[in-house]
Order: C-alpha cells, then structure tokens, then sequence
C-alpha cells in the first residue's frame, strides 16, 4: 500500500487537486489499483444550496476523470517519480478516448480506481480501466495517452510565446 505522502512523492497534485487517496495495489509497468474518497467536504460543492438533491451533489465527471488519470500518472511516473514540474520530465495529458460513465458518484462513495498500462513507446504511455463503487462499474476507460516531456523544453517555449514551435 502506498499511503498520501508516497503519491505525493510521485505526483505534483496538491489540495484541492490530489485525487488519489491511497494505492492499494502497484505492478510497476502493469497495473495499479488506487481509491479516492468522495466527500461532501470537497470545494466544488461548496456552493450547492442546502436542500441540494442528490443529483447535484454528482461528483463531477470532469473530476472523476482527473481521479483516475492521476492514479494512471503514479504509474506512469513510478519508476522515475519527479513532483517538481519545474524539473526534470513533466507529465502531460495527451488524450481520452471510448470513455463510459455508468452511474453518478455522491459523496460517501469510494471509488476504486483500476489501471492498466496498454502499451509505452519510449516518452509516451496509453492507459485503459475502469472506477468502481462497492464491485460496481461507475466509469470505463478505453484509451488514455500520456507523455513525458522535459520541462527544460516546456520552460524555454513558455519563455518565446512568439515562436511557438520552440525554434528561437
């Protein structure tokens, strides 16, 4: 098991945006399985009114999407962990693709993330699986595509937005 302190080895998310809880299960260049804890707690649902139904406190997808990537970043990043994103290689989100949401998520609910790795070609690696609640499928994913860059290159390009091709 890797507890909160060991993702943040790992990832560079902090609160409010570190949505992995806990690994419960890591296979380094295969697998993983991570939980995140819904709560009511949370500061997008700060704002809900108090007779709020339960359909507005759906966890939202956007964010039940970022879960499940960032328990696919701690395995993409585990061999070479860097929470320094002005150093070393940056974790970049590339694409999502055959995604399926199943069921809203409410707060109490504990989704357990499940990650496979596809395949990695030298800086990049595809990802697939799926979230559950309670052995119940609440969001599938087919294809998830992450790269590493150097952040030296990210660094330079932001400091030339007028060559946006980094060949200044």
């Amino acid at each position: 098991m890797i507890d909160i302190s060991g993702i943040k080895r790992v990832l560079p998310h902090r609160y409010p945006m570190l949505l992995v809880d806990r690994v419960d299960e890591l296979v380094p260049g295969e697998s993983l399985t991570a939980r995140k804890a819904v709560t009511a707690n949370e500061p997008w649902y700060r704002d809900l009114p108090a007779d709020a139904t339960d359909e507005q406190h759906s966890y939202p997808s956007v964010l039940l999407i970022e879960s499940w990537c960032q328990a696919a970043g701690v395995l993409a990043a585990w061999k070479n962990p860097n929470p320094d994103v002005l150093a070393g290689q940056v974790m970049l989100f590339g694409s999502i693709s055959d995604v399926v949401f199943h069921r809203p998520v409410l707060p109490g609910d504990v989704l357990e993330h499940r990650v496979r790795l596809f395949r990695e070609l030298s800086d990049t690696v595809i990802f697939e699986g799926e979230a559950l609640v309670d052995g119940e499928t609440v969001l599938e994913v087919g294809r998830v595509v992450m790269a590493m860059r150097p952040a030296s290159e990210l660094l330079e390009a932001a400091n030339h937005p007028e060559d946006p091709a980094g060949t200044a």
